[in-house]
């Protein structure tokens, strides 16, 4: 009696709806492996930005920068710290809340727009922690 390879005994894939928006064989792309986790936007198109919903701080910066996009900025999403909103700012590791004084939008695309607007407006400031260091620490 011969044994089976469990290659044999298996039935054939079926093809996913991720692989059917990719039209491939596999989901993951070479970068989605080699991070070890999917990008989200790929499969869910309400995670892709609105573009309209910038605010005039975001256009300006996405200006000056002279990104074609978010970038980096794709990857910020409002969220929250104690009860109250907030946005997570991977340079210090944590959260920097919401002033309560500031009246968010119902929609989810307005709420991560403005998300980003202060966190940049705050990485931006001499509030954050990184400018303390920069000024205890830079050469000229």
């Amino acid at each position: 009696m011969s044994k089976k390879s469990k290659a044999e005994g298996k039935s054939p894939r079926r093809a996913s709806a991720d692989d059917r928006y990719q039209g491939s064989d596999s989901a993951e792309t070479e970068h989605e492996k080699w991070i070890g986790r999917h990008i989200g936007y790929r499969y869910d198109v309400n995670l892709v930005p609105d573009y309209g919903r910038l605010t005039p701080f975001l256009k300006k910066y996405i200006e000056m920068m002279g990104w074609e996009d978010l970038n980096w900025l794709e990857d910020i999403h409002m969220g929250y710290e104690e009860d109250r909103f907030a946005v997570f700012d991977r340079n210090i590791n944590g959260w920097v809340t919401v002033p309560e004084d500031v009246e968010l939008p119902d929609d989810p695309q307005e709420r991560d727009m403005l998300a980003r607007d202060l966190l940049v407006r705050f990485q931006m400031s001499g509030h954050h922690p990184l400018a303390e260091l920069k000024k205890a620490h830079r050469k000229f």
